[in-house]
């Protein structure tokens, strides 16, 4: 179905698969059990590593997939179907997780489009996975999808020094490891902190208006 629709041009394309992905979902489960998959982050084409704004990066997406070990989807996965929250912040300024993260929608129809297990359909900063298979996925494959540079010195172009922390936090606790290999469960709420902080470090994320 992507393949034909491809030939609607991005625009058109993204609308429809909007559409779809906000539509109904079937039986799946919200069981994550495992560790995080062994990945070469640094090594990922295209990759941004300049200030935020930081939009979707499409050019290399495709290229970004196997070194990710994450697939171009047809069709919505359904047997791993969870959320999660991200927020973003640079200098107690909130910085947007752009929409159409992970839904790339070519103009060529002989390339068709596709999305990834990990996508955005707004700008409100949920994750949606959803995965034909279970399995472990992690806050850094999503980045990676993303296209943004993160390690536990760097997000896209900001850098930890002096004065000028970089902190992650999940569910509003400090997490001092590769924030890369943070596992995603349902209903986590991650900041990610760079300079002076927010007045308030998020701890949950209100679901409820979502109906998610």
């Amino acid at each position: 179905m992507l393949y034909g629709l491809a030939a609607l041009g991005p625009v058109a394309l993204a609308a429809v698969l909007l559409v779809i992905f906000i539509g109904g979902h079937g039986s799946s489960t919200k069981n994550v059990t495992g560790s995080a998959p062994k990945i070469d982050y640094a090594a990922l084409p295209g990759i941004e590593t300049h200030k935020a704004p930081w939009p979707p990066e499409y050019a290399s997406l495709p290229d970004r997939l196997a070194p990710l070990q994450l697939s171009s989807l047809g069709v919505q996965g359904t047997t791993l179907h969870i959320h999660q929250h991200l927020d973003v912040f640079v200098n107690g300024k909130p910085v947007t997780v752009p929409a159409l993260v992970g839904i790339y929608a070519s103009g060529d129809a002989t390339q068709g489009g596709f999305f990834v297990e990990l996508h955005t359909h707004d700008t409100s900063g949920i994750i949606h996975l959803e995965a034909p298979k279970k399995g472990v996925f992690t806050l850094g494959q999503f980045v990676g999808v993303w296209g943004v540079r993160l390690s536990k010195q760097c997000i896209g172009g900001y850098c930890a020094a002096p004065g000028k922390p970089l902190k992650f936090y999940v569910n509003g606790k400090r997490f001092l490891g590769d924030p890369n290999n943070i596992v995603l469960h349902q209903h986590d709420e991650f900041a990610i902190v760079y300079g002076k902080p927010p007045a308030k470090i998020p701890s949950t994320y209100n679901w409820g208006p979502s109906g998610l």
